[in-house]
């Protein structure tokens, strides 16, 4: 399956995701949504792409501007694309990628982001992983949750506000701010 970065200094080029329903990747309408809601913010950032799939999102942070991006994503068959995305991209040394799960990550890291993307498999949303994530951020640190587009939205929790909420048919994104202490 090919997917298109849509912007920045990769902007028109296919990456590939697995095809399986091991991922869902985000579309194409919702990642430029998120982008333009995100603006000028992404230049130079840390970014951590949680729950990656083949890493569209991160890939696409990088390709506008992100200094860094850290992919975590455990299936083998979607790491194995993500890889051979990063090395299409020749974008090696500004990259971290993890095989494993957000939840091991979470325990053991010590790095903090500026952005974080979540964007957990749908029929397993793992919301207490997901906001275990904003320990992660700076402060004024900004996490942006993709959901189902169904349902309330998950409230913020560990010092975190929502700031923004988008609905896209059957895709929903959630901002949320970490409170500057």
């Amino acid at each position: 399956m090919k997917f298109r970065v849509i912007s920045g200094a990769f902007g028109g080029r296919n990456i590939t995701a697995p095809d399986s329903d091991a991922t869902h990747p985000m579309s194409e309408r919702v990642r430029n949504a998120m982008f333009n809601i995100i603006g000028d913010e992404i230049k130079n950032a840390q970014v951590l792409d949680a729950f990656a799939g083949s890493g569209s999102v991160g890939i696409e942070a990088m390709s506008r501007g992100a200094a860094h991006a850290t992919f975590i994503e455990r299936d083998r068959h979607a790491s194995d694309a993500l890889l051979a995305n990063i090395t299409l991209l020749g974008i090696d040394a500004q990259t971290t990628p993890i095989h494993g799960t957000v939840e091991s990550y979470v325990k053991s890291a010590a790095k903090h982001f500026d952005i974080i993307f979540v964007d957990p498999p749908y029929d397993d949303l793992q919301l207490s992983t997901a906001f275990a994530l904003t320990k992660l951020l700076q402060p004024n640190g900004l996490m942006v949750l993709s959901y189902p587009g169904r349902g309330e939205t998950p409230t913020g929790t560990n010092g975190v506000v929502v700031v923004d909420n988008r609905s896209y048919g059957t895709a929903a994104l959630a901002f949320y701010r970490k409170e500057d202490v």
